[in-house]
């Protein structure tokens, strides 16, 4: 019954990721109720998944040519170049407060990318300038501080902010399949050297995943721009409130 449940939410995970690239982290509480493993080997265990995730669903994407290559490249460089930063801080600091921080930002996002959008924001213009360049290197930056600092996926962070600064919800959703990856394999290096993966459960969870990851990038392509900015939104309440429950309930013991 256990391992029925599990694979329910890898599937449910894998279509979030295939479908808005948010989702992830609700992985990790899954593995540590219906597979006995503790809360750092779930996480190490959910970011090797997401390695291929990550491969499956940027594979996806740009065989539709979703992937908006000149935006993707300057925000997952911003991402790699302070995820480290990020991961130092919260050595530090107090990783349930940021949590909590994190999940009311993430409802904020998602609250706001539920308002009607009339028009494309500065950052979506066509073209490329060194202005335009800069901005996505921030993205990438806030999203790469933001993911090592609390621990959570880099798309959770990408997705709504730039659905917010005016991005159509397609390319947000493709870019975050590639940031997935890079936050995953920097991530699943160190827990390599430092921490603990469970391989056998890990590969079955990931081949569940990868269906669902397949069904979501569909229901994404079929979806006007609109219907996605709506699923967007509601994904970031319930995995913010997700957040924002598990650290109260930390706060709270």
């Amino acid at each position: 019954m256990s391992t029925l449940l599990l694979a329910l939410v890898a599937l449910l995970v894998g279509t979030l990721i295939g479908c808005v690239g948010v989702g992830g982290i609700l992985l990790i509480p899954a593995l540590a109720a219906f597979s006995g493993l503790d809360t750092h080997v779930s996480m190490a265990t959910a970011l090797f998944s997401f390695i291929f995730t990550g491969i499956v669903g940027t594979w996806l994407y740009q065989r539709k040519g979703s992937i908006d290559w000149s935006v993707t490249v300057p925000v997952c460089l911003g991402a790699v170049l302070f995820g480290y930063l990020g991961a130092m801080v919260n050595s530090f600091t107090n990783a349930v407060y940021l949590n909590t921080v994190l999940a009311c930002i993430i409802i904020f996002a998602g609250i706001y990318t539920y308002r009607p959008y009339s028009g494309k924001g500065i950052l979506a213009m066509e073209g490329q300038s060194a202005g335009k360049y800069a901005a996505l290197l921030a993205i990438g930056a806030t999203v790469g501080f933001g993911s090592g600092l609390t621990g959570v996926g880099g798309p959770v962070l990408s997705v709504p902010m730039m659905v917010i600064l005016g991005f159509s919800p397609l390319t947000a959703i493709a870019t975050s399949q590639v940031i997935q990856i890079v936050a995953a394999v920097s991530g699943t290096i160190g827990n390599l050297k430092f921490g603990a993966i469970d391989f056998f459960v890990g590969s079955w969870v990931t081949a569940v995943e990868l269906v669902g990851v397949a069904i979501g990038a569909h229901i994404a392509h079929c979806s006007g721009a609109r219907r996605l900015r709506v699923i967007v939104a509601v994904v970031c309440v319930v995995v913010g409130g997700f957040i924002l429950l598990r650290s109260l309930h930390a706060l709270a013991s």
